[in-house]
């Protein structure tokens, strides 16, 4: 308990420290960018570079305010875990490698922060020591894996320019003079944020402990790869990677609001709901508006974290329950719990002065405003309907409907260790999108649409609304209605079968590709023609010299013989 406190307060202290960095910044109008000479052997040089700008210091700052909440939380949400101290490590780990990532403006030292991640994800999806755990943790490596890859691809590229410092080059970057540098940051950036078609480990990492879940899908590893874009945006305008960006970004925000309706593990809804969030962020940058992607993003953190909290004190009161249908009427014994996920429900459905609405309304409008293909347009629009219709869904099993738990449940909200973070991150997810709108958009913005395009949100959202509430009241009919189209709830429910694809149709393959090739090519025909074939062959020769350095008479002899039979041939 004593180590969860001191380093809440340290990163508390270092989050006002970054805030009031970031407001200072943004009132001077300046950055800072520190560079220095770490190693110089002949005319290579090895150079750490940093950079101090309003975005990565609110970035900061708020990732660093979550992760002291999360830590906080811990205390009691892992109090009875005999491993606690590397559960804080871990943690902590995970902080430092975002943090790394946030201020580096180099692409090679970003692979600190980008790698580090990656492992500790995986170390922390594994820690329950489990068959299920292992699974998702092999899922979540692999999947990242890829787009590890493409970042040392993009470092190779980016040596044509004579160095790896981004921020200098993205804003005139041709995507004909750099070949596929853009393509390969847009595939890492997909990969790390869980974009279609790599967007099965997201609720495959799921099984890692639930304070893990709030700090990860808030400000850290699935943010990783939208702020990565908006750092390369001014490389990305005007090229077919935008276009195709914004098309699977608003595939997989649809897709994940359909697969949230139909899913039925508590943690797993909110994934997905996440998932929809980062579609969202990934298709305005997509349209070219990066500051508007960022403003979601932080305000997407506040509730999100403030969701998987009391999600966690939930299923912690339960019995370890994560199934909706063993929970309800849940409003009676944990109102303080109940007020917050409410809360941060309404905040992520784009309530009016709630923090999700201001960055999601905006986004909405500016969408509808900018020349947006029809496809992606009626996919912007559904997913929004889908959001507020699984959030009431939700309400209903688990919140306001029948009374379903065992009669072994202690449900109740007397953990204060639990619940203080919770208000914390509650006043946050009501005044933090006035705040950073306040911030971020001084000047307000003239955004002219027709009364269609004004009230289609709102209509969207309402018809979302009473479909989820309506559906789910008249449940057994629903579930009858379910019975008799199967196929497309596995379907919907499946996340369109991509965690089949992701594993056995995809993962399976390469590997058994890899097998084969490691067993007839590593271990076979370039071992007889390479290492071993040499090992053997030298090992031979090296008897025959052996033997000829034996000072043998007789030897001598038949090389004599044999050098004068020579001779005579010749002569």
């Amino acid at each position: 308990m004593k180590m969860n406190l001191t380093s809440m307060v340290f990163l508390m202290i270092l989050s006002i420290s970054a805030m009031l960095s970031s407001l200072f910044m943004l009132y001077s109008g300046g950055s800072y960018f520190i560079e220095w000479e770490i190693l110089t052997l002949n005319s290579c040089s090895l150079e750490m570079a940093l950079i101090i700008d309003w975005m990565s210091m609110m970035f900061m700052a708020f990732v660093t305010f979550i992760s002291s909440m999360v830590l906080f939380y811990s205390g009691a949400y892992m109090g009875g875990d005999s491993n606690m101290n590397r559960f804080m490590y871990l943690v902590l780990g995970f902080v430092t490698s975002m943090a790394f990532l946030i201020i580096s403006p180099n692409l090679v030292s970003i692979l600190i922060g980008w790698d580090g991640l990656g492992l500790v994800s995986y170390a922390l999806v594994i820690y329950y020591q489990n068959e299920k755990s292992a699974n998702a943790g092999m899922l979540t490596a692999l999947s990242n894996r890829v787009g590890d890859v493409a970042i040392l691809l993009s470092i190779a590229l980016m040596f044509n320019l004579g160095g790896w410092n981004f921020l200098f080059y993205s804003g005139g970057l041709e995507i004909r003079d750099i070949g596929g540098l853009c393509a390969l940051v847009v595939l890492a950036g997909m990969t790390k944020s869980a974009q279609i078609p790599f967007s099965a480990w997201l609720p495959a990492a799921m099984a890692a402990p639930t304070p893990v879940s709030a700090l990860v899908h808030s400000s850290t590893l699935v943010t990783a790869g939208v702020y990565l874009l908006i750092r390369f945006s001014g490389a990305l305008s005007g090229t077919l990677v935008q276009t195709v960006l914004l098309l699977l970004a608003s595939l997989t925000m649809f897709m994940a609001g359909l697969g949230a309706n139909f899913e039925m593990d508590l943690k797993k809804i909110i994934a997905l709901s996440t998932l929809s969030q980062l579609g969202v962020m990934m298709s305005i940058l997509a349209m070219g508006w990066p500051e508007l992607a960022f403003f979601h993003l932080l305000a997407h953190a506040l509730f999100k974290a403030l969701l998987f909290m009391c999600a966690g004190a939930i299923i912690h009161s339960v019995g370890d329950y994560q199934d909706i249908r063993m929970m309800g009427g849940l409003v009676s014994f944990m109102p303080l719990s109940v007020m917050s996920i409410n809360l941060a429900n309404l905040a992520l459905c784009g309530t009016p002065f709630l923090a999700g609405f201001y960055s999601k309304d905006l986004i909405l409008e500016v969408a509808f405003l900018n020349p947006l293909n029809e496809f992606c347009f009626w996919l912007l629009a559904g997913a929004t309907g889908l959001t507020v219709c699984y959030s009431f869904r939700f309400i209903f099993f688990s919140l306001s409907g029948d009374y379903n738990l065992s009669s072994a449940s202690a449900v109740s909200d007397e953990d204060s260790t639990m619940t203080w973070p919770m208000v914390g991150l509650g006043i946050g997810a009501v005044v933090g999108g006035a705040c950073l709108s306040w911030l971020i958009f001084p000047s307000p913005c003239m955004i002219c649409l027709s009364l269609d395009f004004k009230l289609l949100a709102l209509i969207v959202s309402v018809l979302g609304g009473t479909l989820g509430y309506l559906l789910n009241m008249m449940v057994v009919n629903y579930t009858l209605k379910s019975l008799g189209s199967y196929n497309l709830v596995i379907f919907a429910g499946s996340m369109w079968f991509m965690p089949f694809l992701s594993t056995y149709g995809v993962s399976s393959s390469f590997l058994l590709l890899g097998a084969s090739y490691h067993q007839s090519g590593d271990s076979g025909w370039s071992e007889y023609y390479g290492g071993q074939g040499a090992y053997d062959f030298f090992s031979k020769v090296s008897k025959y010299l052996q033997v000829a350095q034996d000072n043998n008479v007789k030897i001598y002899m038949v090389v004599l013989v044999m050098w004068l039979v020579g001779l005579l041939i010749v002569i």
